[in-house]
């Protein structure tokens, strides 16, 4: 199994997850006399099974992770940790460019004026040159995903 399938598979199985725990508080507590939609034992003998598969899959695609490489020579792992940290640093940029781009309505002159500490086109060149950098690096990390054996 490639790596890239193994990450769809445990997508798949946390979503299942979060369905059945749902599923389960839903049908936990009924109305005297009555019977809830679907048992709730039959639901968590499920949620452990999925639960259980989670459990040997997620260290598969961690010590695949680990030991994959970019052609630069950077582990998956770092790469992961790289991408996550451009999103976050694009996410602040990408809110600083667009309150310093923001029209401060004045009716009349007497009114303070609101101005940008930082030019909200110098922000947008910041924002523009990162989200380059982070597309370069998902197309390898895909690559590499699809390219990569899941380790037993």
């Amino acid at each position: 199994m490639k790596l890239a399938e193994a990450l769809i598979e445990r997508a798949d199985l946390q979503k299942r997850a979060a369905q059945l725990e749902e599923r389960i508080v839903r049908n936990m507590l009924v109305q005297e006399r009555e019977k809830p939609s679907e048992d709730p034992q039959q639901l968590l003998r499920e949620f452990m099974e999925v639960t259980d598969a989670l459990e040997v899959l997620i260290p598969r695609i961690h010590r695949a992770n680990l030991s994959a490489t970019l052609p630069d020579g950077m582990s998956l792992t770092a790469a992961l940790t790289r991408r996550d940290i451009l999103d976050l640093r694009l996410q602040v940029l990408r809110r600083a460019a667009a309150t310093a781009s923001e029209r401060q309505t004045r009716y009349s002159n007497s009114e303070v004026r609101i101005l940008s500490v930082i030019p909200a086109r110098d922000l947008q060149k910041q924002v523009d040159a990162l989200a380059k950098v982070r597309r370069e690096l998902e197309t390898q990390i895909q690559q590499l995903n699809w390219l990569t054996e899941l380790p037993v």
